[in-house]
């Protein structure tokens, strides 16, 4: 996990120091344990790295003939890449086999990586700059196309640190975050940056985007016939194969425990392949009545003989490090589920490197109750994932968002048919869209704010292939999701009490905000990204009734809005409490 930054300029134009150092300082926090360059003609490759494989000549820029990597992220297969294709490597780096394979398979190089990955190529010979991210996505990869090249970098705030593009703001984009809490697709709130999307490898020539390939993530076709007790045996194989995959390592690793059935299985799973306890991290919060899994995985990690590792995250705390929180999260996703996430991170850090965690799980194997409303047709109350916007019918923005769903749709088409059941089609799009500018984004840059590695064993293609096409049956049963893994928990893992009703992890936002409301509401109000989209008045009265379900959530979107536009368009420095950064 690390941070890679780079230019590929065109002809007769050269790479500016000044502009590379910014673009490394600002990815600095991303790789805290060393850096590289590799420098030839007008392309330019920033890495920053953080050691967790090959620690001791596994720095970066690697080398093989005329090419030159960078990356970020791991390649979880590395070991049999070698193997298999009788590499002959100079490292022990995950990262030098797909060199080799590039050289070999040229775009095709991407084809059999198992891992999650941002990859930054360039090959001499053929002049050309290549890129690629991993088919989930689990990566971050933003480029910006310019008059005099294409730049690329790990996190947007790199690219606008180094001055290549200016913090613009897309309103397009702004009203999807501000209903939806995250933005789809290629283009990214800031006007200019976009992201390689999941999957996508592009080659860049004389300082042009001159092709694009993509890896999809899923497999294709609809569900395929399988009986219940062949489909636990395969899932114990793949679930087995992921997490043994997910922890090579040369640094400690742990896992973030929920009381849910996600990370319950993988702990369930670590615990069978590893000797010594499992160190796990959980958080829960001091509001009374809160949803608290705090108990269920005590007992989960009891039961495991799992070493245990509890996280209170109180209103005190919220509020005094909310600006370096939000501050983390340059892509926004106003996902309160960054709060937890972020000290989690911070207290694992004093133990591991790696962190091992459940994101996927709902999305792979059908967990959302969203999906089992799009499993039905309109006569039965059925409805399309995300129809309503947190701010509609609340009358707080100036001017009502039209067309904040078009991502959405865009996705549903682009995913339906091919046999794909209603179900299938929901999942897929919380695959494209959901899972990679949300709950991804969320993971990376809270984890890289501490310089830890964020891990999701169920986002492999392993798993993929194991569960994404199983009957529509061994995914929801008697209204219940994820009905083959709560299975699997029940035969190998019965202490997580996996048929115990869902229930969901919530951050108690609201409350916090309700009492804190007259003094945030009109600070939130006057800032100047708010006051341009809201209407005078409104925010005071929103902020006033948050402990109201949809007003709490619109307050939670706009308080995230207002410190995320405070820090990365006006350019004011994380510091201080949520009260003095918004004064």
């Amino acid at each position: 996990m690390c941070g890679l930054a780079g230019l590929a300029l065109l002809p007769g134009v050269a790479p500016q120091a000044s502009v590379l150092e910014a673009m490394t300082a600002a990815l600095a926090h991303r790789g805290p344990d060393g850096a590289g360059l590799h420098l030839a003609g007008g392309v330019a490759l920033a890495h920053t790295r953080l050691s967790i494989i090959d620690l001791v000549t596994g720095d970066q820029p690697l080398f093989a003939g005329g090419a030159a990597l960078v990356a970020n992220g791991e390649i979880y297969n590395y070991r049999e890449l070698r193997e298999q294709n009788q590499l002959v490597c100079a490292t022990q780096s995950d990262c030098e086999p797909p060199l080799h394979l590039y050289r070999r398979d040229g775009l095709a190089f991407v084809n059999n990586l198992r891992g999650m990955y941002a990859i930054a190529l360039h090959d001499r010979a053929a002049r050309r700059l290549v890129l690629a991210r991993d088919p989930f996505g689990i990566k971050p990869l933003y480029i910006a196309e310019t008059a005099d090249g294409v730049a690329f970098a790990s996190e947007p705030q790199a690219l606008i640190a180094a001055g290549i593009v200016k913090p613009r703001i897309r309103s397009e984009a702004r009203d999807e975050l501000l209903q939806l809490q995250f933005t789809t697709g290629a283009e990214t709130i800031f006007e200019g940056i976009h992201r390689l999307l999941p999957g996508e490898s592009l080659s860049v020539a004389d300082g042009r985007i001159v092709e694009r390939h993509r890896r999809m993530a899923l497999p294709e076709g609809g569900p395929e016939t399988i009986g219940e007790e062949e489909a636990l045996q395969r899932l114990d194989r793949a679930l087995e194969e992921s997490v043994a995959l997910h922890q090579r390592s040369d640094v400690p690793y742990g896992l973030f425990l929920s009381g849910g059935t996600d990370s319950a299985a993988i702990l369930a799973m670590m615990a069978r392949l590893n000797e010594k306890p499992v160190m796990a991290f959980t958080a829960g919060f001091d509001v009374k009545g809160a949803a608290d899994e705090r108990e269920a995985a005590r007992r989960a990690a009891q039961a495991a003989g799992a070493e245990h590792v509890e996280v209170q995250v109180g209103e005190e705390m919220v509020w005094r490090h909310l600006p370096e929180i939000v501050g983390a999260m340059d892509d926004p996703a106003a996902d309160y589920a960054i709060i937890p996430t972020w000290f989690l991170a911070r207290r694992a850090r004093q133990d591991v490197k790696v962190v091992l965690s459940g994101e996927g799980g709902d999305e792979i194997f059908g967990g959302y109750g969203r999906y089992r409303a799009a499993m039905r047709p309109w006569w039965l109350w059925g409805r399309a994932m995300r129809s309503r916007g947190a701010f509609d019918r609340l009358d707080v923005l100036r001017t009502e968002p039209r067309f904040w769903r078009d991502g959405i749709a865009s996705a549903e088409t682009e995913v339906a048919g091919g046999g794909r059941t209603r179900l299938q089609a929901a999942q897929a799009v919380d695959i494209a869209d959901w899972l990679p500018n949300d709950l991804l984004t969320k993971l990376d840059r809270c984890l890289m704010a501490h310089g830890v590695e964020g891990r999701t064993p169920f986002l492999d293609p392993g798993v993929a292939a194991a569960a994404f096409r199983l009957p529509d049956g061994l995914k929801v049963r008697k209204n219940t999701g994820k009905w083959l893994l709560r299975q699997w928990l029940q035969r190998h893992f019965p202490a997580s009490e996996p048929h115990r009703p869902k229930q969901g992890f919530t951050v108690p936002i609201g409350a916090w905000i309700a009492r804190r409301g007259d003094k945030l509401g009109p600070l939130v109000a006057k800032q100047p990204g708010i006051a341009e989209i809201c209407k005078p008045g409104r925010v005071e009265q929103l902020f006033r009734h948050a402990a109201e379900k949809r007003p709490g959530s619109a307050a939670w979107h706009l308080l995230f809005y207002a410190i995320w536009h405070r820090r990365h368009v006006e350019g004011r420095r994380a510091e201080g409490d949520v009260f003095d950064f918004l004064a």
